[in-house]
């Protein structure tokens, strides 16, 4: 009898371990998916703050640019201007002359 009862003793002391190590393989697993869940916000926020930061050097660039250009632009027209005047004044010194001319 007493193989029996070794048996039923040995039979309850497995299932006892198999009920301990699920419920440390829960435990573990859980802590696994905390952990996960974990790195996955942390991943996140660094690639958030990657394509701020990348999205404030291209504005910043693109500013830079268009001041740049608009620097160019206001440089070249203030010389089509000034050409324009220099050709007004010729013009209009020309246009005075013709009318002394035909005056006199």
């Amino acid at each position: 009898m007493t193989t029996i009862s070794e048996a039923i003793t040995t039979i309850k002391k497995a299932e006892s371990d198999a009920y301990k190590l699920i419920e440390d393989t829960k435990a573990k697993s859980s802590e696994m998916i905390q952990e996960a869940k974990s790195k996955s916000k942390e991943t996140i926020e660094k690639a958030k703050e990657s394509a701020d930061s990348d999205a404030e050097k291209i504005t910043f660039e693109a500013e830079t640019n268009a001041k740049k250009e608009a620097y160019n632009i206001n440089n070249q027209t203030k010389e089509k201007v000034e050409i324009s005047k220099g050709e007004a004044i010729r013009m209009v010194d020309e246009a005075a002359e013709i009318i002394v001319k035909s005056i006199l």
